[in-house]
């Protein structure tokens, strides 16, 4: 028969030996950032190599990367310069009091 000190003892061990468990799960998990971004660049490593099989190479497929990546920079920076001109001119009616001016984008 075992007693009452015997099983808070053994209870004390199993406690201890699952938060033990516990600690070694969680420094096993990966940041879910560094995961987030461990999947984003398997995704476009797999984008790459699908753009490799269809234009036959690495070096064509580069080229149709950069082609897209600029034509997003041309295409972005007008919006990002109007949405920063915007801004600028919101904050400047703040502080100097004009409520009534709200700036409506173009």
């Amino acid at each position: 028969m075992t007693s009452y000190s015997d099983r808070d003892h053994e209870r004390s061990d199993l406690r201890q030996a699952y938060e033990l468990g516990r600690r070694d799960a969680q420094r096993s998990r990966r940041h879910p950032v560094v995961m987030t971004l461990l999947v984003l660049a398997a995704a476009a490593g797999l984008i790459v190599l699908a753009l490799a099989a269809v234009n036959g190479s690495f070096g064509a497929a580069g080229t149709v990367v950069d082609q897209n990546l600029a034509t997003a920079a041309d295409q972005a920076a007008p919006a990002v310069s109007s949405a920063a001109q915007t801004a600028g001119e919101a904050v400047r009616n703040a502080t100097t009091g004009k409520a009534g001016d709200d700036v409506v984008p173009n």
